[in-house]
């Protein structure tokens, strides 16, 4: 029996800075944030998410909640910008004994905050980061992983691939827009997984053909999926439909959706059978 334990952690606003801007590939940059605030920072499952707030970029001035005697509380002034993003790696001290915690942002244009504040960062600018909320550790009970993402699901894809038991094994379908996005996979990932690396614009349909490619799926085998959530739809649909899998077996999680701002990745993904 596959299971996933579910952990709380007590809701902490921490305000850091930027340390280092670090250009990855042309799509992905990676902005090292440190402070004192992040001291007991903890995230412990592979696709935890925490929320970052981002300065005003006419301002510089960051606008995000604190923490008061009554609990959380949402400032009444100022533009708050924020989004969720996957901690990738936090180090509880750097050279200069301060923590320090690495987030992988993908950039595709100025106009959603993320990634116009990636395109634009430098050393020195203030971040908020609120969580994680809690945590679902890697799942008990598997011998096998199946492991799906696209760029904006790598950071989360990586620590799937760090913290899953080495006697796991672990098949990959990674898609991503051009060959150029592919360098964020290292010798690394290559030597946890066997990795498929589809490319969108070698045309559409290549994902749902992939997961299909991967035949019958074992009571033994967790199934993890994020990306687009259109393109998603189908791929669930496939693994609890065909395949028959149990929901304690499957997570399927779209991080963004064409034509939506902001999507909630909590919702559903397919409202028309959200189980």
């Amino acid at each position: 029996m596959v299971t996933r334990e579910r952990i709380r952690h007590e809701l902490e606003v921490r305000r850091t800075t930027v340390e280092r801007v670090d250009w990855l590939n042309d799509a992905m940059v990676r902005i090292t944030v440190t402070g004192e605030s992040l001291r007991g920072f903890t995230a412990r499952g592979p696709n935890d998410h925490v929320k970052v707030f981002f300065p005003d970029p006419d301002t510089g001035t960051l606008t995000a909640p604190h923490r008061t005697a009554e609990g959380l509380t949402r400032p009444t002034d100022g533009l708050i910008l924020s989004r969720d993003l996957t901690p990738l790696t936090f180090r509880e001290n750097n050279s200069a004994g301060v923590p320090e915690l690495d987030i992988d942002i993908v950039v595709h244009g100025d106009d959603a905050p993320a990634t116009s504040f990636a395109t634009h960062a430098h050393p020195g600018q203030p971040l908020g980061i609120a969580g994680p909320r809690g945590s679902r550790l890697v799942p008990d009970g598997i011998t096998r992983a199946v492991l799906i993402a696209d760029e904006t699901a790598l950071p989360a894809f990586t620590r799937w691939l760090r913290m899953l038991s080495p006697d796991v094994k672990i098949t990959s379908i990674v898609q991503v827009n051009t060959e150029e996005a592919d360098q964020y996979i290292t010798q690394e990932h290559r030597d946890r997984s066997n990795i498929e690396l589809l490319y969108r614009e070698d045309g559409p349909g290549q994902l749902i053909e992939a997961v299909r490619s991967l035949g019958s799926i074992s009571d033994d085998t967790y199934v993890w999926a994020a990306g687009e959530a259109n393109e998603l739809v189908e791929v669930r649909r496939h693994l609890r439909r065909d395949l028959g899998l149990s929901p304690d077996q499957v997570e399927v999680e779209g991080y963004w959706k064409r034509g939506i701002v902001n999507l909630d990745h909590h919702a559903p993904l397919d409202p028309s059978d959200p189980d």
